[in-house]
Order: structure tokens, then sequence, then C-alpha cells
């Protein structure tokens, strides 16, 4: 597939819990073309409900990407096109054939990838792990934590970090930036969860470099410093446009884009 042949576009599109979000992406520079658009996520959030606005979107951005490739994240473990979980969606995506149902909705082949996994992939061609050839760990901070594992520039999919069993409990019910929230608690004591979540995650993979994302990564300056790691760790660049980016990128190399 040719570059010239979309001006060197791919479309990404991000399934969120309360909001679908795309736009097309300059694949050289990393960054948006034109303004995103964004709808309500459907309630319920059902496979067929979410795939209509997924196709909006596509439609909405016709005249900039035409047949570009597109990449579509959804907050959920996926292999092969198949979705295997389901956070903050419906559970009837649960086994479904994601990316066939949306291939036969649109006419066109589509890359359907785990929301993180797409941060992930997103940070290191064009954000914070750009400069890093070793071992990352991305962990996205929200309603739950999402991770990317990324080693020598390839994408490990579908870690779901945030699932480790930390002291008998759940990682992410404890150290997700939402129990922050709740519990009202200031960044110190919350600075006090996340040293003990990002131990543990160092002392199974000792990982080259860190990256926090999430709408918490705004405030890194807040908490990060408070983190004793031997492992760098860093806010994320990309902030809430990587799912898109990063989804638009391994679109365009499942179809031999030339970059």
């Amino acid at each position: 597939m040719a570059k010239n042949g979309h001006n060197g576009f791919a479309l990404g599109i991000d399934i969120g819990g309360s909001g679908i979000k795309g736009a097309p992406v300059d694949l050289e520079k990393g960054t948006f073309v034109g303004k995103r658009m964004r709808v309500d996520t459907p309630q319920p959030s059902t496979p067929e409900a979410v795939i209509d606005i997924v196709a909006q979107v596509v439609e909405h951005f016709k005249d900039e990407v035409g047949d570009a490739p597109i990449g579509v994240t959804v907050p959920a473990v996926v292999t092969h096109g198949t979705v295997r979980s389901a956070a903050n969606i419906d559970h009837a995506w649960i086994d479904f054939d994601g990316a066939k149902a949306m291939a036969k909705r649109l006419g066109r082949g589509v890359t359907l990838v785990n929301d993180a996994d797409a941060a992930g992939y997103g940070e290191l061609h064009y954000g914070a792990a750009k400069k890093e050839d070793g071992l990352v760990i991305l962990t996205t901070l929200g309603t739950g934590i999402g991770s990317a594992i990324l080693y020598r520039r390839l994408l490990v999919p579908n870690s779901e970090l945030g699932h480790l069993e930390i002291d008998g409990k759940d990682a992410e019910s404890e150290a997700a930036s939402s129990v922050k929230d709740t519990l009202g608690l200031s960044y110190e004591d919350y600075a006090t969860r996340l040293q003990r979540y990002y131990e543990v995650v160092e002392a199974l993979f000792s990982p080259d470099l860190f990256i926090v994302g999430g709408g918490i990564s705004k405030d890194a300056k807040q908490f990060l410093p408070l983190l004793k790691l031997r492992s760098p760790i860093i806010p994320a660049v990309l902030q809430n446009k990587a799912g898109i980016i990063g989804a638009a990128r391994l679109a365009a190399e499942a179809a031999d884009f030339e970059f």
C-alpha cells in the first residue's frame, strides 16, 4: 500500500467507556490531522451499537483519509481481532470477533487492539519512549490500570498488569487514579499506593523505563518525584491522544504501509 495514496495518514478510533473518539493521524509526525471527533459511547455499549458509532466516525473522515488503514482500540484483551474481556463496555463483547464484525460493517479491514497497547505504541514511536530501545512498561492510571509492554521496539500485547495480585488484592483496586478520587487521597497518600504497585512490577520485569499515562499524568510532578525506584519513571507525552495515534500506526503497519 503506497504511502502517497493516503497522504501519509491513517485513521485511529479509541473506544472508551464514556466516549468514542477518532481522528486522522499524520504517521510521520504522530499528530492529528484536523479536529478530533467525539461521540458519547452508547448505553448499553453492545458491539452492534458501538460499531454503528465507529462507522459514523469513518464516514465523517472519509474525505481526509479515503481508504487509508483504520485502527480501533477497545478497553479489553484482544487476540487476533477477537475481544476476550470487557472493561467499561458491555459484556456482550466477550469472545466477540470485533475485527471481523467491523470489517463487514465498513467493507474494509480493521486492526483492533487493546487501548493501553495502542497508547504504549504511540508513545514508543512519537512520545516518551521514542529514544528507548530496551524494555519499556507503560501504565495508564484511570478508572483501572492499563499496561503495555514494549521490548526492542516491539509490542508484547495484552499484558494486563493492572490485575496483578499484590498483597492479596487486585492492583488496580488499590492504585488506579479513580481510587485516589473516590477516597479523597492526597498525592502523598496516593504515592504510597503507587510505590507498592511499581516496586512489585519493577521486581518482576526490571524495565529500562516506566511511562505513566492516563489523565492524571498531567499532574505527574505532584506524585512521580515521590516514588523511589531503580528504573526511571516519566509521564507520557501524548496523553489522551496516545490511543488514537498508536492504533493508527498499528493499522498502517498491518497494511504494509510505507513510512
